[in-house]
């Protein structure tokens, strides 16, 4: 089985976005942690803390808008390789209002982009939950993903 990890700055206090995250989450057949971290330290001690706990066994994105913007099925696709090569856990990175700082960038094995806008971080949670659903239906064969 999968497992989950997104790094998030900042507490989700959206009573709309926490339950579809919820809903997502309890959906999600792999393993999922929601790691939040205070909004209110420096960004260099919100950036070390999500380095502290980072798996180097794990693959790891970093979601930046100068990231790659991938398709449903390029994504799906890409955790399917890794999980094929062995890979079960992936983590994922959520700057706050001011991104991550570069050594975060740079512990990533990808930087993944959601198309060109720039996203609220909260909202990005949310769209990142769905993708990862998204992704373990394709993965599974289920008729979710429609093209």
């Amino acid at each position: 089985m999968s497992r989950i990890d997104v790094f998030a700055i900042g507490k989700m206090k959206d009573k709309s976005l926490l339950s579809l995250m919820e809903t997502y989450k309890k959906r999600l057949g792999w393993q999922f942690t929601l790691y939040e971290i205070s909004d209110r330290d420096s960004k260099a001690s919100q950036n070390q803390q999500i380095l502290d706990k980072i798996d180097s066994l794990a693959y790891r994105f970093a979601l930046d808008e100068k990231g790659k913007s991938l398709s449903s099925i390029a994504f799906s696709n890409l955790l399917s390789d890794k999980m094929t090569q062995g890979i079960s856990r992936f983590q994922f990175m959520i700057g706050g209002a001011d991104g991550l700082t570069p050594e975060v960038r740079e512990s990533a094995n990808a930087l993944l982009a959601f198309g060109k806008q720039t996203w609220p971080h909260m909202m990005a949670r949310v769209m990142l939950m769905e993708q990862i659903y998204r992704a373990q239906q394709i993965i599974q064969g289920h008729p979710y993903h429609r093209e």
